[in-house]
């Protein structure tokens, strides 16, 4: 018995080692995206229909599912998020669904390291469980994926799919208080030129404080020794978000003057396109 023991782990042992490489039929697949300040990371693999009836067959409806093959999905933040009501920290986690026919429930898992489903299920590891509705795709996806889409400063949505079944999860990101905090900081030392600048822009873009963005955009002005085209382009912008109208015509004419030196074409563009739409 001993013998035929020691035969078998050398076969498999051998066998575990082939040299002959084959595709595998659920590729292991990752994404990087920043959103915002944070950067987010999927890690999954990717299974085929290949002809099969998958959710309430192949996947059974109401039962907790690995959202991928082989290795449970697995996500990470660099920052805080929240999910829902929830404040998910910087970390790495298991992504673990449960899929229904009309919506599916999203679990975050702390134990990040598993190979399909934990062992034991500990209801402690939890750390989100929401339920997200379920939508049907035109046109089906053959293989599983993930995918992150509807990308703002503050939040992205994380979709599900496969076949037919689309599961859209809103992911928000603290993106605002973070910039906030770097300003105050960086103000409240010696800000250069350009963090003025970049506070300015950013001020315009979230519709903060258009009266504060138009004071910083005018000392980035004021402080740069050669005032470039695209400088000139976001000084008219924040004044015209303050109602100064004429006043980001005449800022304007400057920005499509040096755009023209520049010869950058989309700039004279957009430089012309604003001081028609302001002018009306």
């Amino acid at each position: 018995m001993k013998k035929y023991l020691i035969i078998f782990t050398l076969l498999a042992f051998s066998y575990s080692f082939s040299q002959i490489k084959t595709p595998q039929p659920s590729p292991a697949a990752s994404m990087n995206q920043m959103v915002g300040l944070t950067e987010i990371e999927v890690e999954y693999s990717r299974p085929s229909m290949r002809g099969r009836e998958i959710f309430g067959n192949l996947v059974p409806y109401d039962k907790i599912w690995r959202t991928g093959a082989n290795e449970n999905s697995v996500i990470s933040f660099s920052t805080s998020v929240k999910i829902g009501d929830r404040t998910v920290p910087a970390g790495k986690y298991s992504i673990y669904t449960i899929p229904g026919v009309d919506s599916w429930d999203f679990i975050l898992y702390s134990d990040a390291n598993n190979w399909g489903l934990p062992s034991e299920w500990d209801k402690n590891k939890v750390i989100v469980k929401i339920n997200a509705p379920s939508f049907k795709q035109v046109f089906p996806i053959e293989s599983f994926q993930f995918s992150m889409v509807d990308l703002s400063n503050n939040s992205f949505t994380l979709g599900i799919a496969w076949g037919d079944v689309y599961i859209p999860i809103t992911i928000d990101i603290p993106t605002r208080e973070m910039v906030e905090k770097n300003i105050q900081d960086v103000m409240g030392k010696q800000p250069k030129a350009s963090d003025y600048y970049a506070a300015a822009v950013y001020y315009r873009q979230e519709n903060i404080n258009i009266e504060k963005a138009v004071e910083w955009i005018d000392k980035a002005i004021e402080m740069s020794e050669e005032v470039q085209y695209w400088q000139l382009r976001q000084q008219s912008l924040i004044y015209a978000a303050n109602g100064n109208i004429k006043g980001a015509i005449k800022v304007a004419k400057k920005a499509l003057e040096a755009a023209k030196i520049a010869n950058n074409k989309d700039y004279v563009k957009m430089n012309k396109d604003s001081i028609e739409e302001w002018s009306n």
